[in-house]
């Protein structure tokens, strides 16, 4: 699938609305990358998704297991450059390789923490946000918290937009990235 009718913006040819916010993330990686490009088409998605990125940053939930939510809804979504991004966040961030490679396989993890977040992040989606009696005390039972459980359904909501978006996109993955490159079969 390739739509040819996004284009990749720069900071020169992006909307007046978008130009901005594609500065900002310009400042802060040192290049925009053509997801965000791509996504300045329309200044209020982007917009939109990095705010409630920004918003799901700064919730209860550690730095990695912010990303175990996201890249659990990201091989869900089947969304390849999402994958290699936040492969690379868990990377720096210094995640167990079991952990990483569990989450690209699509696998359960290694210690039970991670894994009851996983779990709950695709009962999150797979039920809509009705999550059983079950499925909800493994959660709490693993240490989470109800503020966690909410806290998961933002970062659901954030990168079903990111995901989705990329894939309307079809995002190229940046050179920065190629490294974490992921086919969708787990690796």
């Amino acid at each position: 699938m390739s739509h040819d009718v996004f284009v990749t913006h720069t900071v020169e040819s992006a909307p007046a609305a978008a130009r901005a916010t594609v500065e900002a993330v310009e400042r802060k990686f040192g290049f925009i990358p053509a997801p965000v490009g791509r996504m300045a088409t329309s200044p209020h998605l982007l917009k939109g998704f990095l705010t409630a990125s920004a918003g799901f940053e700064q919730t209860s939930l550690a730095p990695v297991e912010r990303e175990i939510v996201i890249l659990t809804v990201a091989t869900r979504n089947g969304c390849h450059v999402c994958v290699a991004m936040h492969t690379a966040t868990l990377v720096k961030l210094g995640a167990p390789a079991e952990v990483i490679e569990g989450l690209r396989a699509r696998k359960p993890l290694p210690d039970a923490r991670s894994e009851a977040l996983r779990s709950f992040t695709l009962a999150v989606m797979d039920h809509h946000g009705a999550v059983g009696d079950e499925e909800m005390r493994a959660f709490l039972d693993a240490g989470y918290t109800p503020q966690n459980a909410l806290e998961v359904v933002l970062g659901v909501g954030v990168y079903t937009i990111s995901t989705f978006a990329n894939r309307l996109i079809d995002a190229p993955l940046d050179p920065a990235f190629q490294a974490y490159a992921w086919d969708g079969d787990g690796e």
